[in-house]
C-alpha cells in the first residue's frame, strides 16, 4: 500500500482532538462533481467546497480513556490500517520543524488535558532559549531553524500586563528564570483567553432559540431567527474587514469604539477554532449562486470545559451516509451521556447561583421599602385580564443576570428566557405612589380580540429590543421614584465617566454628588465620592475650586457624621499622592470642610494630617495650601490644649524656605492664631512673650554672629501680630462700654492704619465692623489725651513692658547690619501707625528720648559704646519720627539728625548710626530735601568737625539724589567745603566728589568736579599733603572702573602716573609704602577696565613699572604680581602692533596664564593689604 501523508488526510484520533471543529472533505456531494482537494496541500479544502455535513467529535476523552474520532463522510480514511497511522510524536515533530509554534502549543495543552503528555513537546516548552531573540530580529525565511532555533513572541497575546519592560532597562538582559516567568504568564493568559472563549459558546448554547420556536421559524422563513452572540461577534467583525478595506476608516473606528468588548484585530477572538468564513464581497457574490440543500438541525449540548464546537451542530441526512460500526456508535453515546452529565452539574451550580441572588433581592426589597395596601387591591384587579396576569408573571420570571437593585420601583420591559415576550404594559408599577402621588397608573386600550397570551407574547417577540445587556437592563427600566433614579444613577455614572473627556468632566460634579449625597447604599456612596475626588488626573484651580464648592454642598447637606465618615477617608487617601494637584485638593479640601467636620476630629486628626503634609511635603503650592488650611482649623478649633501645637506650627511654617508659604502664614495663619488667643486671653501674656523671648536668645546666641534670618522670621511674626494687639487693647478698654454706633460718627482716615497684608490683618476686620472702630477710636485718643491709662491692662502692658523689652532689643542690634535697622524701623513705624499718632507722642518718643540724652556724657570716645552710636539712633529716626509727616514731624526729625551730627562729630565718636540713619532715609525720595537741609547746617557750622561730618554724609546721599538736587544743593556745598580753611574739611570732600564721577552724567558737573580734583593734585600747596593724596588714590581706585571712560583715560590714569612716580622719590618710609600700597588697590582695580593702546604705553604700563619699583623694596610679595602684570601689558602691546590683537586691551584676561595665575594665587594670601580693595580685582565695569 502506497505510503499515506501524513498532512494530507488527518484520520488518527490524535488529529481529531487538536482539530476538532475543522473537516477534511474528501468526497464531494453527489450534486459537486468536483474533485477532492490535491494531495499537495494540506488541510485545504477547495474554496467552494461545501461546508461538512456530520460532525460529532471531541476532544474530551470518554470515561474509559480513549478518544472518539468520528470522519464526517470519508469512508476511505476508515479503510487505511491502524499500523499505517502518523504518530502523535511525528506531527508533533513536523509541527516544530515548520515553526507551527502556536498550533504546536495549543496540541501540547489539549495532550496534557487529555492525560498523555508528548516529551517532545514537554521539552521544547520548558526551555527558555527557544523563545529568545537573537540580535533583535527574526530568524530568515530560508533559514531552517529546527525545534531549538529563535522565536519571536506571540504578539497576538501581548497585553500591557505582559509586556517585558525589563528587556528594555538598564540592567541588561535578565536571567533565563524571569524569561520562564515571562512565557509561563503568557500561557496563562492564553489559556484564560480559551476559557473565556469557552464561555460565550456555553452562553450561546444557553441563549439558543428552544426547538419549537426553532421549528417555526423552519415552517415560516420569511421569519428571522434571532441573532445568537456568536454570529454578532463573526458579523461584526466582517463588518469592520469590509470598512477598512474600502476605506471607511472614521466608521470603522465608531463602529469599533460602539463594540468595544470584541477585538477586531483577531478572528480568534470570535470563538475557538471557528473558521473564518470569505469577506462580505465574496458571501454576496455566492449567496445567490449555490443553495446548499435543506438540513435538519438538531441541539447538541455544548460544555463549558470543551469549547469545540461553534453553539450547535448541524446534523444533515445526505444521500449517501456511511455504515458506522455498532462499537463506534456506543462509544459516540457513552462520549455524550458524559457530556450530559457535565451540563447537570453545571446547571445545578448555576440554579443554586440563581436561587442565593433571588434571595439577596427578595430581603432588599423587604428591608428598603413595602408595597403600599392600593398595590393589592390593583393586582386584584388584574387578575381579570389574561394579559396582565401574564404580565405579572413575566416579571416575576426575570432572571437575575441582572440584579434589580432599584427594588421594584421600576417599569420592566424586557424580554426573558421563556419564548415569550412582554407586551406594552397595561398599568404602571404601583410602588412610586409612595413618592409621587400625584402620578397616576396610565391605562391603555385592549383590543377586543381572542388571542392567547401565548400568541400575543410569540407576536411582540419580534419587536426589536435590546435587554440582555448591562446597558439595555437600565434603559428598560424607567425609574418611577427619586430612590430608583439614585440607585440607577449610582449604577451608570462609573460607566459614563471614564467615557467623559477630561476638560468637560467637572460637568459631571453635580450629578455626582446628587447621588452620592441620596443614593441608599453606603458603599455606592463611597465609589461616587472617590470618582469626585479622581474625576480629573490634575484638576486645575477653576476644576479643584468645583470640586471644593460641590463637597461644602455635600457636607452641609448629610451633616458631621457622613462627613467623617465618608468625604475624610476621601482626603486621607489623596494625601500621598503623586501628583501635587491631587494633594494640594486635599490640602484645600481640608480647609474647606473645617467648619463641616465634628470638632474632636477637627482638632485631632484633621490638624495631624496637615501638620504631616506641613512637614513633608515638597511642592510649595502644596504647602501653601496647608498652611491656609490650617488658619482656617484655627478659626474653628476649641481645644485649648492645642494651644502649644499651633505655636509650634507657626514657627514651623514661618521657617519655610517658600516665600509663598510664608506669606500665606502672615495672609492667614497668624491672624486666625492670634484670633483664638485673643479668645484664650493668651495674645499678650503668652504668645508675644514668647516671640521676644526667642529675639533675646537669638541675641544671646550670637556672639559670633547674628542669625539674622529667624531675627527677620521672628519680627515678622510681631509685626503681623500687631494689629490684634491693637485690638485687645481697644475691646479691654475702660470705654468700650460707653461706643455707640448711632449718631454722627467720622469716617476713618484712610492713611489711619498701614495696609495690612491681609482682610484677617484689618482691625476693622478683626473688631467688627469700620463704624465700630470709628467710635472705638474717638473714645481711645480722648482717654489718652485727658483720662490717661489707669485700669487699663492691656495698654499697660503695652507701655510699661512691651516697649521697654523692645528699645533694649534694639540696642544690641550691630548698627552695620543694615538688614536688622531696616527691619526694626519697618516695626516700629508700622507699629506707631497702628496705636495712633497720640500713642506715640505721649508713650514711644517720650521712652526713646529718655535714653538718648543727647550730650557729649551719653557717648564714650574711648570704646564707642554709647546708645547714639547703636542702631538706637537710626530706628528711632526711620521708624518713630518718619510715622507721621506734619510740620512739626520734620523739625524734630531734621533737629535730632542736627543734633546727632553734631554731638558724635565733638566726642569723636564713630558715624555709623549716623551713617545708617542717611543711608535708610536716603532711599525715600521724600527725605532728600531734609536730609540737604541737616547737611548745610554742618556745612556753615562752626566747628571744623562738623563740617567734615558733613563733607562725608554727602558721599552717602549723592547716589540716590536726583541730578538737579546734586547740581543745585549737593556740589555747591561741597565747593564751599573745597575751599575751607581747615584742610581736613577739604581732604573730606574728595569721596563725594568721587561719588560724582561715579553716578552723575551732565558734562557741565562733571567738568566743575574736574577742575576741582585737578587743584587738588596740580595746587602746589596740596604737593606735600600725605593725607590728601592718600584720598585721592582711594577715591581713584574706588570710582576709576565705573566712571566715564574719557574721564579715566584722561584724568585718573594719568594723574596716578605722577603719583606713582612722585612716590619713587619719597624719602619718608611710611609715607612711600603707604602711597604704594593705595596705588597697588588702585592699579588691581583699573586693570579691569579696557584701556587704549596710547594710554597703556604712556600712562598704564609707567605707572606700573614705578610702582614696582617701589614694591621691590618695600614689598616683594607684591612686585611679583606686578612683575607678572608688566609682562602681560607688554605682550599684548607688543601683539597689537603686529595686529594679532585689536581692540582695547583687557589686563585681567592677561592674568589666566598658568604662569602668571600660579603666581597670583600664591602670593595673593600674603598681601597685608585690604580686603576690600583686593576685591576690586575681580569687577568689571559696570
Amino acid at each position: 500500500m502506497a505510503s499515506v501523508n501524513p498532512f494530507n488526510l488527518s484520520d488518527s484520533e490524535e488529529e481529531s482532538e487538536r482539530r476538532p471543529n475543522e473537516t477534511v472533505n474528501t468526497e464531494r456531494s453527489p450534486s459537486d462533481g468536483a474533485p477532492g482537494p490535491p494531495p499537495g496541500i494540506p488541510f485545504s479544502p477547495p474554496a467552494d467546497a461545501e461546508p461538512p455535513t456530520t460532525l460529532l467529535s471531541s476532544n474530551r476523552t470518554s470515561p474509559n480513556g480513549e478518544g472518539i474520532s468520528v470522519p464526517s463522510v470519508a469512508t476511505a480514511a476508515m479503510a487505511v490500517n491502524v499500523e499505517s497511522r502518523v504518530s502523535v510524536d511525528v506531527i508533533a515533530a513536523q509541527l516544530l520543524r515548520d515553526q507551527y509554534i502556536l498550533t504546536a502549543l495549543e496540541f501540547h495543552s489539549e495532550l496534557l488535558e487529555s492525560g498523555r503528555e508528548l516529551p517532545r513537546l514537554r521539552d521544547y516548552f520548558s526551555n527558555p532559549g527557544n523563545f529568545e531573540r537573537q540580535s533583535g530580529t527574526p530568524p530568515a525565511k530560508d533559514q531552517g531553524t529546527g525545534p531549538g532555533g529563535p522565536l519571536n513572541r506571540a504578539g497576538s497575546i501581548s497585553t500591557l500586563d505582559s509586556l517585558d519592560f525589563a528587556r528594555y532597562s538598564d540592567d541588561g538582559n535578565r536571567e533565563s528564570d524571569e524569561r520562564v516567568a515571562v512565557l509561563e504568564f503568557e500561557l496563562r493568559k492564553a489559556k484564560e483567553t480559551i476559557q473565556a472563549l469557552r464561555a460565550n459558546l456555553t452562553q450561546a448554547a444557553e441563549n439558543e432559540v428552544p426547538s419549537q420556536e426553532r421549528k417555526n421559524f423552519k415552517s415560516s422563513p420569511e421569519i428571522q431567527e434571532p441573532l445568537r452572540p456568536l454570529e454578532k461577534r463573526a458579523l461584526n467583525f466582517l463588518v469592520n474587514e469590509y470598512l477598512l478595506k474600502n476605506e471607511y476608516k472614521l466608521s470603522s473606528i465608531t463602529f469599533s469604539d460602539e463594540n468595544d468588548d470584541q477585538d477586531f484585530e483577531l478572528w480568534d477572538d470570535v470563538g475557538l477554532n471557528i473558521p473564518k468564513p470569505p469577506d462580505l464581497l465574496q458571501l454576496y457574490r455566492n449567496c445567490g449562486s449555490s443553495l446548499p440543500p435543506t438540513r435538519d438541525v438538531v441541539d447538541v449540548a455544548v460544555g463549558a470545559d470543551f469549547g469545540d464546537l461553534t453553539g450547535h451542530c448541524a446534523a444533515q441526512d445526505p444521500p449517501w451516509k456511511p455504515d458506522l460500526s455498532q462499537q463506534q456508535q456506543a462509544e459516540i453515546i457513552q462520549e455524550l451521556e458524559y457530556q450530559i452529565s457535565l451540563l447537570n452539574n453545571e446547571k445545578e451550580s448555576l440554579a443554586e447561583q440563581m436561587k442565593t441572588l433571588q434571595s439577596e433581592i427578595q430581603t432588599l426589597k423587604q428591608t428598603v421599602s413595602s408595597p403600599p395596601p392600593a398595590t393589592l387591591a390593583r393586582s386584584s384587579q388584574n387578575t381579570s385580564n389574561p394579559a396582565s396576569s401574564c404580565t405579572a408573571i413575566t416579571s416575576s420570571a426575570i432572571p437575575p443576570s441582572v440584579p434589580r437593585a432599584d427594588n421594584g420601583q421600576c417599569l420592566d420591559i424586557r424580554g426573558v428566557s421563556e419564548p415569550q415576550s412582554e407586551p406594552p404594559l397595561t398599568q404602571n408599577t404601583p410602588q412610586s405612589q409612595n413618592k409621587l402621588k400625584s402620578r397616576h397608573p396610565a391605562h391603555f386600550d385592549q383590543p377586543n380580540r381572542k388571542l392567547s397570551p401565548a400568541f400575543q407574547q410569540a407576536l411582540l417577540s419580534f419587536c426589536r429590543m435590546c435587554s440582555n445587556s448591562r446597558l439595555g437592563a437600565e434603559v428598560s427600566h424607567i425609574a418611577e421614584s427619586e430612590e430608583s433614579v439614585m440607585l440607577m444613577l449610582g449604577r451608570c455614572l462609573p460607566h459614563i465617566v471614564p467615557n467623559v473627556l477630561l476638560a468637560k468632566r467637572e460637568e459631571l460634579i453635580p450629578l455626582i454628588l446628587c447621588t452620592a449625597c441620596l443614593h441608599p447604599e453606603s458603599r455606592e456612596r463611597d465609589q461616587l465620592l472617590h470618582i469626585l475626588f479622581n474625576l480629573i488626573k490634575r484638576p486645575d484651580d477653576e476644576q479643584r475650586q468645583m470640586i471644593l464648592t460641590g463637597c461644602v454642598a455635600f457636607a452641609r447637606h448629610v451633616g458631621p457624621t457622613r462627613v467623617e465618615a465618608e468625604l475624610l477617608p476621601q482626603c486621607w487617601e489623596q494625601i500621598n499622592h503623586k501628583y501635587p494637584e491631587r494633594r494640594l485638593l486635599v490640602a484645600e479640601s481640608c480647609g474647606a470642610l473645617a467648619p463641616y467636620f465634628p470638632k474632636e476630629i477637627r482638632s485631632s486628626l484633621v490638624l495631624s494630617m496637615l501638620q504631616q503634609m506641613l512637614a513633608e511635603d515638597k511642592a510649595d503650592m502644596v504647602r501653601e495650601a496647608v498652611v491656609k488650611s490650617l488658619g482656617i482649623i484655627m478659626g474653628y478649633i476649641d481645644d485649648a490644649d492645642k494651644y502649644s501645637q499651633g505655636f509650634e506650627l507657626m514657627l514651623l511654617s514661618l521657617g519655610d524656605p517658600s516665600e509663598r508659604v510664608v506669606s500665606a502664614v502672615h495672609q492667614v495663619f497668624i491672624p486666625a492664631f492670634a484670633a483664638w488667643t485673643t479668645e484664650l486671653g493668651t495674645l499678650y501674656t503668652s504668645l508675644i512673650p514668647s516671640l521676644l523671648a526667642r529675639i533675646e536668645k537669638l541675641f544671646m546666641q550670637g556672639e559670633h554672629g547674628l542669625d539674622e534670618h529667624k531675627l527677620h522670621v521672628f519680627l515678622s511674626a510681631l509685626q503681623s501680630l500687631t494689629p490684634p494687639l491693637f485690638a485687645v487693647v481697644l475691646q479691654n478698654a475702660p470705654f468700650t462700654s460707653r461706643a455707640k454706633l448711632h449718631g454722627d460718627i467720622p469716617a476713618i482716615e484712610v492713611t489711619r492704619f498701614p495696609r495690612p497684608a491681609s482682610p484677617l490683618q484689618d482691625v476693622a476686620t478683626i473688631i467688627g465692623s469700620r463704624e465700630m472702630l470709628s467710635a472705638l477710636l474717638l473714645l481711645y485718643d480722648h482717654q489718652l489725651e485727658h483720662e490717661g491709662t489707669t485700669g487699663w491692662e492691656s495698654l499697660l502692658w503695652v507701655v510699661n513692658q512691651l516697649l521697654p523689652q523692645l528699645i533694649e532689643i534694639v540696642g544690641r542690634i550691630n548698627v552695620t547690619s543694615s538688614a536688622c535697622v531696616h527691619e526694626f524701623s519697618r516695626f516700629f513705624w508700622r507699629f506707631c501707625r497702628t496705636f495712633g499718632k497720640v500713642f506715640t507722642n505721649t508713650k514711644v518718643k517720650p521712652q526713646f528720648q529718655e535714653i538718648l540724652r543727647l550730650s557729649e556724657e551719653n557717648v564714650d570716645a574711648s570704646s564707642g559704646n554709647g546708645l547714639l552710636t547703636k542702631a538706637t539712633v537710626p530706628i528711632y529716626a526711620t521708624g518713630v519720627l518718619t510715622c507721621y509727616n506734619q510740620e512739626e514731624d520734620r523739625k524734630l526729625l531734621v533737629g535730632f539728625l542736627e543734633d546727632v551730627m553734631t554731638t558724635l562729630s565733638l566726642s569723636h565718636a564713630p558715624l555709623d548710626s549716623l551713617k545708617a540713619s542717611f543711608v535708610e532715609l536716603g532711599a525715600n525720595p521724600v527725605y532728600h530735601e531734609l536730609l540737604l537741609t541737616v547737611l548745610w547746617y554742618g556745612v556753615v557750622h562752626t566747628s571744623a568737625l562738623v563740617r567734615c561730618t558733613s563733607a562725608r554724609m554727602f558721599e552717602l546721599l549723592v547716589k540716590g539724589v536726583n541730578e538737579t538736587l546734586v547740581a543745585q544743593r549737593v556740589v555747591p556745598a561741597l565747593i564751599t567745603l573745597s575751599s575751607d580753611p581747615e584742610i581736613s574739611v577739604r581732604i573730606s570732600t574728595i569721596p563725594a566728589f568721587g561719588t560724582i564721577m561715579e553716578t552723575v552724567t551732565q558734562k557741565e558737573l562733571l567738568e566743575r568736579v574736574k577742575m576741582q580734583l585737578a587743584s587738588f593734585l596740580e595746587d602746589p600747596q596740596y604737593q606735600d599733603q600725605h593725607s590728601l593724596h592718600m584720598e585721592i588714590i582711594r577715591t581713584f581706585g574706588r570710582v576709576g572702573p565705573n566712571a566715564e571712560p574719557r574721564f579715566r583715560d584722561e584724568f585718573v590714569l594719568p594723574h596716578l602716573h605722577k603719583l606713582a612716580q612722585a612716590n619713587n622719590s619719597q624719602a619718608v618710609e611710611s609715607k612711600r609704602i603707604d602711597i604704594a600700597t593705595q596705588l597697588f588697590e588702585a592699579y588691581s582695580a583699573l586693570s579691569c577696565c579696557f584701556i587704549s593702546e596710547e594710554v597703556m604705553i604712556n600712562h598704564f604700563l609707567p605707572g606700573l613699572r614705578c610702582l614696582r619699583a617701589d614694591m621691590e623694596q618695600l614689598s616683594p610679595e607684591h612686585e611679583v604680581i606686578l612683575s607678572s602684570m608688566v609682562k602681560e601689558c607688554e605682550l599684548k602691546v607688543e601683539n597689537r602692533g603686529m595686529g594679532d590683537a585689536q581692540g582695547s586691551v583687557s589686563i585681567a584676561s592677561s592674568l589666566v596664564g598658568e604662569d602668571a595665575k600660579t603666581k597670583f594665587l600664591s602670593k595673593m594670601g600674603q598681601l597685608t593689604t585690604s580686603g576690600a580693595m583686593l576685591a576690586n580685582v575681580f569687577q568689571r565695569k559696570k
